[in-house]
């Protein structure tokens, strides 16, 4: 006599989720090398150097073509320069809601960026200043900024405090002259810029409300159209670019429906050092955009 077991239905639920999730691992393990494998394609060929880190922080896949190396963070480094500022802020060492009288003396550099129209003896709050070089990437504002975060040694010593040893200040750095004359203002390397705008993201830089407020400045982003052009203007993302003749460097976070998700990717030793849209390495940043954003970005 042949006996039926009856299994109760929360049984029979448990049973189902295991399956499925089973099911959901092995297509995730599947997707995640044939995403590698398609970045690994798109490189192939570029006359030049490119790193790319790429990180999924729901499902905590990610992917590393050469990720470690390093390569010239160009505007880039005005990440650390604004964690420094705020750390700065943060030991009381100076005022958020300060005004400062700005003169063209203050900061031995040619630019003509939106700083250098200013009159001198301008009043200007700090956070103009910031926003100015974060949102602009007003090269004047940066380096005034890089002053008031204590110098290249300050924000070096702040990076290794922090655990970020591969990142580094490199102009008007006592002791760093070699190290700018391979990578320039400063280095870096992809896994180590996913890293510092990871730790703004997750509220751990500095403190809860310094990173709130660096999250926000990182989000007006005016420079959109490498990464940025290929995600949907209603999705929000933080970002800061980097582009030397031989470099074009882009790190992005994407607060996309599906999950968040954060990568950068940087070019070096480019043979292109055109300024046109159809520069390789530009063209290279929004594919490699509009591939990450159809994996993890975009819903079903």
């Amino acid at each position: 006599m042949f006996r039926i077991k009856m299994f109760s239905p929360a049984l029979i639920s448990l049973t189902l989720l295991l399956i499925n999730c089973a099911g959901t691992s092995q297509k995730s393990v599947s997707d995640l090398g044939l995403l590698q494998s398609n970045l690994e394609l798109m490189i192939d060929g570029f006359k030049g150097e490119v790193g790319i880190y790429a990180r999924h922080l729901t499902t905590g896949q990610e992917i590393a073509i050469h990720a470690d190396d390093l390569y010239p963070t160009a505007s880039m480094v005005k990440v650390p320069i604004m964690l420094t500022l705020f750390q700065e802020i943060q030991n009381g060492n100076l005022d958020y809601d300060s005004t400062f009288i700005w003169s063209s003396g203050l900061v031995n550099y040619e630019d003509d960026g939106m700083l250098s129209a200013f009159r001198d003896s301008s009043k200007i709050s700090l956070k103009k200043v910031v926003s100015l070089m974060i949102t602009y990437s007003d090269n004047l504002a940066s380096l005034w900024c890089q002053k008031l975060a204590g110098g290249g040694v300050g924000i070096n010593a702040w990076l290794d405090a922090n655990g970020f040893t591969q990142t580094r200040m490199n102009s008007r750095t006592p002791g760093r002259q070699g190290d700018w004359e391979i990578y320039g203002w400063g280095q870096t390397s992809p896994r180590e810029m996913v890293g510092l705008v990871q730790l703004i993201h997750e509220g751990k830089a500095v403190s809860p409300w310094a990173s709130e407020e660096m999250y926000r400045y990182l989000t007006r982003i005016y420079w959109d159209d490498e990464a940025l052009s290929v995600i949907p203007r209603t999705v929000q993302v933080a970002s800061k670019q980097g582009a030397v003749n031989q470099s074009r460097s882009e790190v992005v976070q994407v607060n996309a429906p599906s999950g968040d998700y954060v990568f950068c990717i940087i070019t070096n030793n480019q043979e292109d050092e055109s300024w046109e849209d159809d520069n390789e390495g530009f063209v290279l940043i929004r594919e490699v955009s509009k591939l990450l954003w159809d994996a993890w970005g975009a819903t079903e």
